[in-house]
């Protein structure tokens, strides 16, 4: 199977928030992927597995800051009195600005990078920091166009950038779900796959993807363009 006909049957409703987006990644896959030293179905099966995960198949472009007070007071503990949930439940802008607020390079409350920065694209990128290292990574100016991660031209290209920046690819070259999970969600390497969220989802992408990208995983993927 191609890469184009993987990513159009795992990705259903791929472009249901962004137009266009299988497209784009389809056009941009044979430039994007070799340009980040990635050469065979194997790692473009982890790359696509963990974006399928984190992005929802390309439906979850934007991380979703609508929280209810108790939603926040479970998911940051350690950011939100039960005041401050009270006050400023299901109000997204406010509750990314206190959640991502004072940490990965963001400016305290109220500067809004917090919303700015917030996770958006496959990867689901978060934090000023970030953003400003995978510019660099990228030569995409994310800090003042972070729409770019969403975008069909360079959504990939920021991901892809991503996951190599993060540390994902020599545990992709060695077919390794955790250390690959690990980096990309966690941050560092955990052996524990529980601590992990959404590992057994990324389990079944992968499982899914190479299954797809196969039966020689060896090999660079085909990104030929379907006949009609």
């Amino acid at each position: 199977m191609t890469f184009i006909n993987a990513l159009y049957n795992l990705w259903p409703h791929g472009d249901s928030v962004v137009a266009g987006l299988r497209d784009g990644v389809a056009k941009s896959a044979p430039i994007v992927f070799p340009k980040y030293g990635i050469s065979t179905a194997l790692v473009v099966a982890h790359v696509m597995a963990q974006f399928s995960e984190e992005s929802g198949g390309g439906t979850e472009m934007v991380e979703n800051m609508n929280y209810s007070a108790a939603g926040l007071l479970h998911t940051f503990p350690t950011h939100f009195t039960p005041a401050q949930a009270m006050m400023m439940q299901h109000q997204p802008r406010l509750i990314a600005d206190q959640a991502y607020g004072c940490r990965m390079g963001n400016a305290k409350p109220p500067s809004d990078d917090g919303w700015n920065f917030r996770g958006q694209g496959f990867s689901q990128l978060t934090g000023r920091d970030n953003y400003v290292a995978l510019s660099k990574a990228t030569g995409l100016d994310l800090v003042n166009h972070p729409e770019f991660l969403r975008d069909p031209e360079h959504a990939l290209d920021c991901a892809v950038g991503d996951f190599i920046m993060c540390g994902c690819l020599p545990y992709a070259l060695k077919d390794s779900l955790v250390g690959v999970s690990s980096m990309l969600n966690v941050g560092h390497y955990v052996a524990d796959p529980q601590k992990i969220n959404g590992y057994s989802m990324r389990a079944a992408q992968l499982a899914l993807w190479k299954h797809a990208l196969g039966p020689d995983l060896t090999k660079p993927p085909n990104y030929a363009i379907p006949a009609a």
